[in-house]
């Protein structure tokens, strides 16, 4: 595994402004996007490609076009849908796999509710959003169900993510790629990122 914290300038603003307390649902969700289509810009830069022979104003010329099928955006909801234009913005022809996750409050952890992977996950990169990785318990969750479908080429891309989260994946999946915003500091003892973003999914969904 790698992991990719962004040294993108823009990036690195963006992730400030998205940080202040005082933010509005609309500017979160702008700028989640906008993140998330600068990120997707690096998580896709080593897609492979092939020639193809097509025609232009000037004759007939061999192209480079992407040699697999388009990959499929995983969203993690209900979070990771407030990535999902940003992601699109970059990758408009993929496929959207969804995954339905949940915490169960008695043993902290994550349970599925639902579930709807496309059925050639097998031939396409799966590339899961969500806007933080916190314990890791739902991205493990989401990388355990995608290789059970079938894939075999999984990424992942966070708007930040804390060393915690970040280790459970490395040890669990060396061989998935993640593509970060910014490694935080750390966990505080309820779990959450510091210094962090609050709660993404409340400020995305306005239900703070």
């Amino acid at each position: 595994m790698t992991v990719f914290a962004s040294s993108h300038p823009l990036v690195q603003h963006k992730t400030t402004l998205l940080r202040q307390d005082d933010i509005s649902v609309k500017s979160f969700r702008e700028l989640s996007n906008e993140i998330a289509s600068l990120l997707m810009v690096e998580a896709t830069a080593d897609l492979s490609l092939t020639t193809t022979n097509i025609t232009c104003w000037s004759g007939k010329i061999n192209a480079p076009v992407l040699a697999e099928k388009q990959p499929t955006l995983v969203p993690i909801l209900r979070a990771g849908i407030g990535m999902l234009d940003g992601a699109l913005n970059i990758l408009p022809c993929a496929s959207i796999s969804v995954v339905g996750l949940k915490r169960n409050e008695e043993t902290l952890e994550p349970e599925s509710y639902y579930e709807n992977v496309v059925n050639n996950i097998d031939k396409r990169t799966a590339i899961i959003i969500d806007p933080m990785l916190a314990t890791g318990g739902t991205a493990l969750a989401t990388i355990d169900l995608l290789k059970s479908s079938g894939c075999k080429n999984i990424k992942a891309v966070f708007l930040v993510a804390a060393p915690e989260g970040i280790d459970k994946i490395v040890s669990a999946h060396p061989d998935v790629n993640l593509y970060v915003g910014a490694v935080d500091d750390k966990l505080n003892d309820k779990g959450y990122i510091l210094p962090g973003l609050g709660d993404a999914g409340d400020k995305i969904f306005g239900t703070l």
